[in-house]
């Protein structure tokens, strides 16, 4: 059995009285932990006292729990009095950056396992906290987590950073690197290097980090380390004989890559006498605590109950909580000079809180450091809630969730075919699809997300220019002709990694989609192919990355960057039911697209519209120019049903009266269109 005498999460806070006792069970076998506030809530608590005890039968064949009893609020002092003891000297702040799927979140357990910060043998994918991030298999948010490592008898300090591997998460991985004096460039064996690896490299390149190549996956069969090795040398100038080769899921050399840390990656400079200065790196919230900051000390020492400032918002806060996250938040006396950690200053709201900004101490005001530029949306998506779900109460849950992700932007919006919702700006569609998940998955709530677009720019002739970010704003023709100068679309400089034998189809889809070619590079004697195209963004995000996964058997990968705008001819094409337009459909794009999507579209919404008692007519226009048009037929009253032998005359009376009044219905009619016709429509499957 292990005994656990201190436990900080999941443990929360309190807004008053930040000590209270935490009361649970850990299995003392597995280490699993069940806590609550209070006996009462565990009880109460969904997972129960019956999953506790039926946990425990597996474990052991009876129920046998032991109970523990902590104050999440006080100051570990052996461990702070150990960490004390270690000089600046023997600090080391370092992160794992790769392609996505190479590995990091494993090697990350690994290393916490080699350290003893987390039992051998737990959870997999510690680091990632989020639902949605185990389920997927890839890392949303960057996490981070203070090690001791003992090396040639000395402890040392290392503070460990898992970044994101996705192209739409980059803006965790440069302000990773802020915090950090070197990276570990992770590579996997199978498929050598890939299109964000070159991307992260280059980044850590340019701020001067120093990077210790570790090739992971050297167990699978078909690993070719030769090649890594190569790639090591060609494409990035790294010494391959530094090397590492791992494997992060069986454990195979992971104990050389600590000492690699120790011995090659620079530790923080000694500023421990200058005045105070912390970098702003992430921030959070906490539904007890508030906004809790994750900060890196540059400068001076920060203690519990000093008066600080804030260099941007000019806000004068007290540091009522501080510590490290190890790996779960550790209360301290104090941070200095070299560490990153967490500190609690009593904000009430996120936007306080701006990534990047210097935290300083009263009266002793100094320049503040270099901060980060904030990730602009590239993808806007509007959203309404599904039927039965009212507004206000999906407005709270959104709101709630955006608490925790600065980089989407949100702002309310009315629609005459869906009614209330919310225009919300994505990093990428994959951010967009991560941010949908974790909203029915955490609160239960379902949205009706329309069709992906991307911010346009309107140059007018008096010389000012205007972001388009939703299509119901995009200037009518007969603006265009009189007020707009000209017409701009984003564009992105795509670099795309696949085997050569693909090269032909890929430059295809990428002709296809409006696309420049930049650059080709060779790599690994000609086998494997880096293609950099100038693409422009609204096809970026119409599943470019599906289609160039699917032309290449899925071994393409694909990085991007903003690339800025472009001179392009865009209209407005809306969908129009009986006349009506359905403002919710519209979408923004280019004029040669028009006339192939119009046609598309009608015959796509038909499937999903009820025939009524009169004519439906569903076109696709631009402006007051039809592009295309389908016709539903009216449902049809056997009118002729009650006559059996009669006049000509009485039968063509009937079907004339039956035409006017279906004329006249047509006239005041309203086709009501469901919200799964929107649904049909917008989704992907056919």
């Amino acid at each position: 059995m292990i005994s656990w005498s201190y436990l900080s999460a999941p443990s929360r806070g309190c807004a008053r009285r930040l000590v209270w006792q935490t009361i649970g069970y850990i299995c003392a076998n597995c280490e699993t932990r069940y806590i609550a506030r209070t006996r009462r809530a565990l009880d109460r608590h969904s997972a129960g006292i019956q999953r506790i005890q039926s946990h425990l039968r597996r474990c052991f064949g009876r129920p046998d729990v032991r109970e523990y009893s902590t104050i999440n609020n006080d100051i570990d002092t052996e461990l702070a009095a150990r960490i004390d003891r270690i000089p600046i000297s023997r600090y080391r702040n370092f992160s794992i950056v790769a392609h996505v799927d190479h590995g990091k979140s494993t090697l990350s357990d690994r290393l916490l396992e080699l350290t003893r910060t987390i039992p051998i043998g737990s959870v997999g994918q510690f680091l990632d906290r989020l639902d949605v991030e185990r389920e997927r298999g890839i890392t949303v948010k960057a996490q981070t987590c203070t090690m001791l490592y003992v090396y040639n008898g000395e402890d040392y300090l290392l503070h460990l950073v898992d970044t994101p591997g996705h192209v739409d998460f980059r803006a965790e991985v440069s302000r990773s690197y802020a915090s950090c004096g070197g990276a570990l460039l992770l590579i996997d064996a199978s498929q050598g290097v890939q299109a964000q690896t070159v991307a992260n490299f280059f980044l850590a390149y340019s701020l001067g980090l120093e990077l210790i190549p570790v090739i992971n996956k050297i167990d699978l069969g078909h690993a070719n380390i030769p090649r890594a090795l190569e790639q090591i040398e060609t494409m990035f100038e790294l010494d391959s004989d530094t090397a590492i080769s791992v494997s992060a899921k069986r454990g195979t050399n992971v104990e050389k890559i600590l000492p690699a840390v120790v011995e090659r990656i620079p530790a923080p400079a000694n500023n421990i006498d200058k005045p105070l200065r912390c970098l702003l790196v992430d921030s959070w919230f906490d539904t007890y605590l508030g906004v809790i900051l994750l900060i890196n000390i540059a400068d001076g020492v920060l203690k519990r109950g000093d008066k600080v400032i804030s260099a941007h918002s000019r806000k004068r806060y007290e540091i009522k909580d501080l510590g490290i996250l190890h790996p779960d938040r550790k209360p301290m006396p104090h941070l200095k000079t070299g560490q990153v950690g967490y500190a609690v200053l009593g904000m009430k709201t996120i936007s306080e809180a701006l990534v990047g900004d210097t935290i300083m101490h009263i009266g002793n005001e100094v320049e503040p450091l270099p901060g980060f530029e904030e990730p602009q949306p590239m993808v806007f998506v509007g959203a309404f809630p599904a039927e039965g779900i009212e507004f206000q109460t999906l407005d709270d849950r959104i709101n709630q969730l955006v608490l925790n992700d600065r980089s989407v932007s949100i702002q309310r919006e009315n629609s005459n075919a869906l009614g209330q919702g919310w225009r919300i700006g994505f990093l990428g569609t994959l951010h967009a699809s991560v941010f949908q998940d974790r909203l029915q998955k955490e609160y239960g709530a379902s949205l009706i997300i329309t069709a992906p677009t991307v911010p346009y720019k309107v140059l007018w002739k008096d010389g000012s220019e205007t972001v388009i970010r939703n299509p119901d704003d995009f200037p009518d023709p007969a603006i265009q002709k009189t007020k707009v100068k000209d017409l701009l679309e984003p564009m992105v400089k795509a670099i795309m990694s696949f085997p050569q034998e693909y090269l032909g189809d890929v430059i295809e889809l990428c002709e296809n989609n409006r696309g420049t070619q930049v650059d080709m590079t060779f790599l690994s004697q000609g086998n494997q192919v880096l293609l950099l195209y100038l693409v422009p963004t609204s096809h970026l995000v119409d599943d470019f990355f599906g289609k160039l996964k699917g032309l290449t058997k899925g071994y393409a990968t694909l990085d991007y960057e903003d690339a800025g705008y472009q001179s392009a001819p865009l209209v407005k094409m809306q969908l129009l039911v009986n006349g009506n337009s359905v403002d919710a459909l519209a979408q923004v794009m280019h004029r040669s697209l028009a006339e192939k999507r119009g046609r598309e579209w009608v015959k796509r919404f038909k499937k999903f519209l009820r025939a009524q008692l009169f004519e439906t007519v569903i076109q696709a226009a631009i402006g007051s120019k039809i592009v295309s048009r389908e016709t539903i037929a009216a449902r049809r009253k056997d009118v002729l049903a009650k006559l059996h032998a009669s006049d000509i005359t009485r039968r063509q009376k009937l079907l004339r009266n039956q035409k006017e009044g279906k004329k006249n219905l047509r006239m005041i009619g309203k086709v009501t269109i469901p919200q799964e016709a929107y649904q049909g429509f917008l989704s992907k499957s056919e």
